[in-house]
């Protein structure tokens, strides 16, 4: 096991990544320790059935990443995640009721607009 402090951290965080791919990096911070840098690697955590969904599914939920990466990162259809996350009582759209009325109303003019613009092309 390695150590790095924040410092180093901050200045050098590929330094600090390539000792974790050899083994776990403890972060100190006044001498005490902060956090542990992990390796996540295809062969080895990663490859367990369950652990990339699981991550992707804690990423999603933290508003980390988007549906549509949560499922890349989970290797698995977009669909198939959003099915997932809902089961797992995350809420696949965000926002509140009114952003979704003026994101419908913005759909509507945008749809009323192309259709409009495709009637005349013909």
């Amino acid at each position: 096991m390695k150590a790095v402090n924040v410092r180093q951290l901050k200045n050098n965080p590929s330094q600090a990544l390539r000792l974790a791919r050899k083994q776990p990096v403890v972060v100190m911070h006044r001498d005490r320790p902060e956090a542990l840098l992990v390796h996540l690697d295809d062969e080895g955590l990663l490859r367990e059935p369950g652990v990339r969904l699981a991550l992707a599914t804690a990423l999603y939920k933290s508003e980390s990443v988007s549906l549509g990466r949560g499922a890349r990162i989970a290797r698995i259809p977009l669909a198939d995640f959003m099915l997932h996350v809902s089961r797992e009582g995350v809420p696949v759209i965000r926002g509140s009721a009114k952003t979704l009325r003026e994101d419908v109303k913005s759909l509507a003019a945008w749809l009323k607009k192309g259709s409009s613009s495709a009637t005349r092309a013909r």
